[in-house]
């Protein structure tokens, strides 16, 4: 069981963003909704919490107001084993008012910050040289490229 989950902070659009995120990932449901009963600092009947799986992993969103904005200091990073996947998570993640940012960076529509990499990233990372190399391939691009980061990592 999961023992850490992430609560994602949204003004009003928790129900919206969770329903956006699990009809991008597969193994993806939302379990329960919650609203905000009498008194509270929400009209009653407004969605409070929404708690969600993408791919298995346990997620909650919360509607808390505009006091809180999401920025780049906490990204949600999808793990991906082909360009087809990398292509799949970034054009979905991008779409209807999203941002591509740097090196497999990119924000959503709600302004949340995600890394879309491959699953060898880290494997890559162990080789000093050979990653340094690869890293250096990341820096010059947007959405990451498999092939091409494995040719640099080759050194070709």
């Amino acid at each position: 069981m999961q023992t850490i989950q992430p609560c994602l902070w949204f003004d009003t659009q928790a129900l919206e963003a969770a329903e956006y995120y699990v009809s991008i990932f597969k193994n993806s449901k939302i379990n329960q909704v919650t609203h905000y009963g009498e008194n509270m600092p929400m009209p009653k009947g407004t969605v409070l919490t929404v708690t969600f799986e993408l791919n298995g992993e346990q997620f909650m969103a919360l509607n808390g107001g505009p006091i809180f904005q999401f920025n780049e200091a906490v990204s949600l990073i999808v793990n991906c084993d082909t360009q087809e996947e990398i292509d799949h998570y970034w054009s979905k993640l991008t779409a209807n008012g999203g941002q591509e940012v740097q090196c497999g960076w990119l924000k959503d529509k709600y302004g949340l910050s995600w890394q879309i990499s491959p699953r060898k990233f880290e494997e890559w990372m162990k080789d000093p040289v050979k990653g340094d190399r690869m890293m250096q391939a990341v820096m010059q691009m947007v959405k990451l490229d498999i092939a091409k980061l494995q040719a640099a990592y080759d050194g070709n």
